[in-house]
């Protein structure tokens, strides 16, 4: 009986030949649904607690070393390759994967965007919107060009000093930092090696992968941080690592893909060399 209900549901997540209209019209239903819910629940659950204006725009390009917009790329990237793999789950064809899954993470960070613009506290973020619009043209770029994804976009965090300094703008406890501290944040790309050299005998899981973040930042712009923490230095990171490409192991079981694409999306911590202006090169045995 369990073997039978294992099979059963290895067969649910297995991608389907031809187009299943029950799974597509499941999946966009449940997209429609979940989006629309999500915006109305950010309207009337967040944004009600700020003074509401005219639509306007801002200009945030220079916050926080630009952490927040590698954070729209890949949050657009993955939404967008998740909304792809959902449609091709259901047999869509590929053009329509692309057309309307991998644009999925694009129109809801646009949409979130537009009620930034009706927010007094922030506005709408042209460098925002660029940045989404980066994540879904990494995703739909690499597919037209390979038809696969060689450069995978990911993402590690580590805890750091910074957030109990700031714990309203950089989290108190470890879910809020995860998604506030951008000091604790690294943004890979991951470049799968056998993907580039196909007569190699390369591993076919291994991958480089050069990262940037930054470190030192109490406030979005250096010249706020001065004035509020005018000791602090503040400074870019660019790394270089090696790294996984989980969806490359060999497996007949289409639960253990789905797991191992979902794990993908983390950068595996191994040994990595950083490079910033005020320690030249530091090696890290283990970075997350």
């Amino acid at each position: 009986m369990s073997a039978f209900s294992q099979s059963k549901l290895n067969g649910f997540f297995k991608p389907s030949d031809s187009l299943n209209a029950n799974r597509r019209n499941a999946v966009v239903i449940s997209e429609v649904s979940i989006g629309a819910l999500t915006l109305v629940g950010l309207n009337q659950l967040w944004y009600s607690d700020f003074e509401r204006s005219k639509f306007h725009t801002i200009n945030d390009n220079d916050e926080w070393l630009q952490m927040d917009k590698l954070g729209h790329v890949f949050t657009a990237y993955q939404l967008g390759k998740f909304g792809s793999q959902a449609l091709d789950w259901s047999g869509v064809e590929e053009r329509d994967q692309l057309i309307y899954g991998a644009t999925l993470g694009f129109s809801f960070l646009t949409a979130v965007e537009v009620l930034d613009g009706f927010s007094k506290e922030w506005g709408f973020s042209w460098g925002d919107f660029f940045a989404n619009a980066s994540g879904a043209g990494l995703y739909v770029g690499q597919e037209l060009l390979w038809k696969e994804q060689r450069i995978t976009f990911k993402y590690s965090f580590h805890q750091t000093q910074y957030a109990s300094q700031r714990p309203d703008k950089l989290g108190a406890g470890f879910l809020e930092e995860v998604l506030k501290d951008y000091n604790g944040q690294t943004y890979w790309l991951s470049a799968n090696l056998h993907s580039f050299f196909k007569k190699s005998k390369l591993p076919k899981w291994l991958n480089v992968a050069f990262g940037y973040g930054g470190e030192g930042m109490l406030a979005g712009t250096k010249e706020v941080e001065m004035e509020l923490f005018p000791n602090q230095d503040r400074r870019r990171q660019y790394y270089l690592s090696l790294d996984f490409d989980l969806t490359k192991i060999k497996t007949n079981s289409h639960i253990l893909r789905v797991l191992l694409g979902v794990f993908n999306v983390v950068k595996v911590p191994l040994p990595t060399l950083e490079f910033n202006g005020k320690n030249g090169i530091k090696f890290h045995a283990i970075y997350f």
